[in-house]
């Protein structure tokens, strides 16, 4: 763990209380621990927390303001500044009262802390921990790989094929099919991980300007790529019933958006699964606002196949089906696909071909390999099996910290409110080494709140529920 951003402040050291509590707000702005827009705790609350004078915090204050890391705004607080290049890009301007005041996150920003996680204890994780994947399968996979590109196929010396390993498309068809979605290998285009495949139907099928539906609560990386495409978000509330319908109507005959992405199974961070009448509705306002819908589906393998795909129900007429492998075989292969029409595929493949040129043929052929022997559906019914276990576990020590999810818990993540400003509560928490995920990151409008994402595989802690009930937390 690093340890400057948890140790106490320390009284022996030749550096001033001051300025030790400066660089640790510093520290935590460089590393994107603290996002801007987010609002440090009163001069009052620091205080009693660091166990310093407010002289003290108003001085650290005054030296980053200074810095020109915060800003001070009239009665209402200090809060983390803009970055400089942030503020000097300009983007279309438009009218919608969905859309808060303030600028979205910069996705460098939210990336940047999700890798910090990797270095802490980390009930806000958005993986599953390294030690609940299969290293030897993985290894197993890379070296017959690498022995056969040594025969006929050459794989370690080529480009890889433009629309992706043929090997690997012939074996997501199949796996397709178990989930209701019927598309030849020649509708598969393989990515550099689902996060690229939505940034290809971003830049191939938008224009900067227009409108696209978005889940509200949703994944803030998403937000954050579209604002910076240049589109316009108009923010669909999601809660345990799933989308609200009757906003998500209103929007599309008031803005006519071209699009709506959207995760249908086990969503991000709601963990809700679209039933069928939902399902069934929201293709028909698609067919009648005549939008298209992608679908991200990047948790699939740790759902059940007979869960509703939107993408099953249409047969790729209006929706793009997305997933990828970093959540259930490793983040360090990225492999991600997309299913569309022919003819969306063919557009899409020029624009992977202009960016990436191709995808790696190694890495495609190993996770094809996993697919053909059933070894990737083995591992994934035994994380399941182990998912299941730690969700109980996560539900029951939550409920013992007198939290409660707002969404019933299915999947990786859940949907918790805690009782306090998770924002803030996050800070305190860094504090004693653990990185949460408050509801702000999640919120399309970064409105704060007492909702917080917990990974249940990652929140097994009960000293981490302990400090989260304790008073000195919150």
């Amino acid at each position: 763990m690093n340890t400057s951003t948890s140790s106490p402040l320390s009284r022996a050291s030749s550096t001033p209380l001051a300025q030790q509590l400066a660089q640790r707000f510093a520290e935590r702005i460089g590393q994107r621990l603290l996002l801007p827009g987010t609002r440090l705790p009163s001069v009052r609350e620091c205080a009693k927390h660091h166990g310093v004078s407010p002289y003290t915090v108003v001085a650290a204050y005054d030296q980053l303001l200074a810095q020109g890391l915060l800003e001070a705004r009239k009665q209402r607080g200090f809060f983390v500044r803009e970055p400089a290049l942030a503020q000097s890009r300009s983007a279309p301007t438009h009218s919608l009262p969905t859309r808060a005041a303030g600028r979205p996150f910069d996705a460098t920003t939210l990336i940047r802390g999700m890798f910090q996680a990797e270095a802490r204890t980390a009930p806000g994780l958005g993986t599953l921990p390294a030690e609940w994947l299969d290293l030897p399968m993985i290894q197993g996979a890379l070296r017959k790989v690498v022995a056969q590109s040594e025969g006929p196929d050459q794989l370690a010396l080529q480009y890889g094929e433009p629309g992706g390993d043929a090997r690997l498309r012939m074996a997501l068809a199949r796996r397709l099919a178990d989930v209701g979605i019927a598309v030849a290998p020649e509708q598969l285009l393989t990515t550099v991980g689902a996060t690229h495949a939505l940034d290809l139907v971003t830049r191939g099928l938008l224009q900067p300007g227009d409108a696209v539906l978005v889940d509200d609560p949703g994944w803030a990386i998403e937000y954050a790529r579209l604002t910076q495409a240049g589109m316009r978000l108009l923010p669909v509330p999601r809660g345990a019933d799933g989308p609200d319908l009757a906003v998500m109507q209103r929007l599309v005959e008031q803005h006519r958006p071209r699009m709506y992405v959207t995760v249908s199974v086990l969503h991000n961070p709601t963990g809700h699964t679209l039933n069928l009448a939902q399902a069934h509705q929201i293709l028909k306002l698609a067919e009648t606002g005549d939008f298209m819908i992608v679908e991200d589906d990047t948790y699939a393998f740790l759902a059940p196949n007979h869960a509703p795909r939107l993408s099953a129900l249409d047969g790729l007429r209006r929706t793009i089906y997305v997933s990828g492998f970093s959540k259930i075989l490793t983040p360090a292969w990225r492999v991600g696909y997309l299913a569309a029409s022919a003819e969306r595929i063919k557009k899409l493949t020029d624009l992977k071909l202009l960016s990436t040129l191709t995808t790696s043929p190694l890495l495609e052929r190993a996770v094809a390999l996993c697919l053909e022997q059933g070894q990737l559906r083995r591992h994934a019914e035994r994380v399941a099996t182990r998912l299941d276990a730690a969700r109980l576990r996560a539900v029951k020590l939550a409920q013992g910290a007198g939290c409660h999810f707002v969404t019933p818990p299915q999947g990786l993540f859940g949907w918790l409110d805690v009782g306090a400003d998770t924002e803030r509560l996050a800070q305190r928490l860094l504090d004693a080494g653990w990185l949460t995920a408050p509801g702000r990151l999640f919120s399309a409008t970064r409105q704060a709140g007492t909702l917080m994402r917990i990974n249940f595989a990652t929140a097994q802690d009960p000293k981490f529920w302990a400090l989260l009930a304790s008073s000195d937390a919150k």
